[in-house]
């Protein structure tokens, strides 16, 4: 609440449209002004995004544990800056010219304090309309955390000034999921992996980032004349990895799979060749082929989710029919559980949310409810049809009536075919920020299949996604 004594009425002005300043020759002795404001972990985020003090006692709450105050506190001048709020929007209001500002701070602020902030007029000065107030903050047990003095030079003329429509801010820790990923595979040894056919600048450095993070031990597959001058090109020291002699992409491919099937590595990542290469080297190849189907899942932060998302296939399958779909289903519910999400929601995606005859999808969907009923696919709740909508919004679902346990709350996304999850996906990636990984499943080791246009990033990302499989298989072969 925010409010402006004048003579003896109080003024609220905080749920008006209007902003409204105080003349200098209305203010006088003992006016005050008050507003309220409770602290919060997105308050502290924003001030350091915008200031750039990203001080650790502010932000890292394991290091300010062992500071003086054990805990985090808010910045000081995010109090101070609440006592601008005042001086600028209430009294003496716009107009006002900032002179000094002296601030004493007594108390630390923490997250949850809700604080009482007010600017009390003490002086004026007729000569040059200067105006001083005792300003201070007070927390909700009554304690002084800040006190100071402010002196202004208040407006001579009357200004009423509708409220500046603001943007909406919302504070996104853009990464944090991908970056928990990471953290997750810390402790497991890297895994050998052939990195097949490395011949851009991003597949060879995504490769040695993943490498420098001991995530994989690369061997790098290709004509060692093409990578050798690319190396020196991008500046890229190679020298350190196992190289091996390869005539083109396609012997790449088939020269990767082979040292998969015989177990020289453990893993296989997709360099600048195109994805039908090395897949069709992997379908041929009966040593790395399982029951399963092959299937690809992306991993995604999205940063306006509560959580991360599973999508799958928008890679390998283009119009998967109802068993193959059972089975890309199985694939990342698995993917899930090694990702300790231990009871996946799993919501199967059409245009609508209802059984519909003219849309094949949502015919499957249903029949692929019908078989987690039966214990044919398990490990997940499921649901399906679902419009996108209501998958990913609880208000959606309400909305149009929707009674689900999925519906809001979905970990994985399977779409009907790869068009609509190839564009949903980037569409999450360049219209939402997301931040994406992704792997296939269905063989006997790990894939990294990364787009030409993936980033560094989400290169070291995906080997992340393979090192965890890779340790996972060998405790529990696909």
């Amino acid at each position: 609440m925010n409010e402006v004594k004048k003579s003896d009425e109080t003024v609220t002005t905080e749920s008006q449209d209007l902003i409204v300043n105080v003349v200098y020759d209305d203010i006088f002795i003992g006016q005050t002004a008050t507003q309220s404001r409770t602290l919060t972990q997105t308050d502290i985020q924003a001030f350091a995004t915008v200031s750039g003090d990203v001080n650790p006692a502010h932000l890292d709450s394991e290091y300010a544990s062992h500071t003086l105050f054990h805990g985090v506190i808010a910045h000081g001048m995010w109090g101070g800056a609440l006592i601008s709020t005042i001086l600028g929007t209430q009294l003496p209001g716009p107009g006002t010219i900032y002179l000094e500002q002296n601030l004493h701070f007594v108390k630390p602020v923490r997250i949850g304090d809700a604080l009482t902030i007010s600017a009390t007029v003490t002086a004026k000065d007729d000569a040059k309309k200067r105006v001083t107030l005792d300003c201070q903050i007070v927390n909700q047990r009554g304690d002084q955390v800040i006190f100071g003095t402010a002196l202004v030079i208040a407006p001579t003329e009357h200004v009423s000034r509708l409220r500046s429509h603001l943007p909406t801010m919302t504070m996104f820790d853009l990464g944090a999921r991908q970056a928990a990923l990471l953290a997750s595979v810390r402790g497991l040894d890297a895994v050998r992996c052939a990195v097949v056919h490395p011949c851009d600048a991003d597949s060879l450095r995504g490769a040695l980032d993943a490498a420098k993070q001991g995530l994989i031990i690369p061997v790098l597959v290709a004509p060692l004349a093409k990578l050798n001058a690319l190396a020196q090109e991008a500046q890229l020291d190679i020298s350190g990895f196992e190289q091996v002699d390869v005539a083109h992409s396609h012997a790449a491919a088939d020269m990767a799979v082979a040292m998969a099937a015989d177990g020289r590595v453990e893993a296989l990542m997709k360099g600048s060749l195109h994805t039908d290469e090395l897949m069709r080297a992997v379908v041929n190849c009966a040593a790395l082929r399982t029951k399963r189907r092959l299937s690809h899942v992306f991993h995604l932060d999205v940063p306006m989710y509560h959580k991360v998302l599973l999508l799958t296939d928008a890679a390998l399958n283009i119009t998967p029919n109802l068993l193959e779909k059972a089975d890309i289903l199985q694939n990342v519910i698995d993917l899930a559980h090694v990702l300790n999400i231990n009871e996946p929601k799993v919501a199967i995606l059409s245009a609508v949310e209802t059984i519909t005859p003219q849309i094949a999808s949502t015919i499957d969907a249903a029949a692929l409810c019908k078989m987690v009923q039966r214990k044919q696919i398990t490990g997940a709740i499921v649901d399906g049809p679902l419009a996108f909508d209501n998958a990913i919004s609880v208000e959606a679902a309400r909305i149009k009536g929707i009674d689900s346990p999925v519906a809001g709350h979905a970990d994985i996304l399977m779409v009907p075919d790869l068009e609509s999850g190839n564009m949903l996906a980037k569409q999450l990636d360049y219209l939402a920020g997301a931040s994406s990984c992704g792997v296939v499943l269905g063989a006997r080791v790990p894939i990294a299949l990364t787009s030409r246009a993936d980033g560094a990033a989400s290169r070291v990302a995906s080997a992340a996604l393979v090192k965890l499989l890779a340790h996972h298989y060998r405790k529990l072969a696909p």
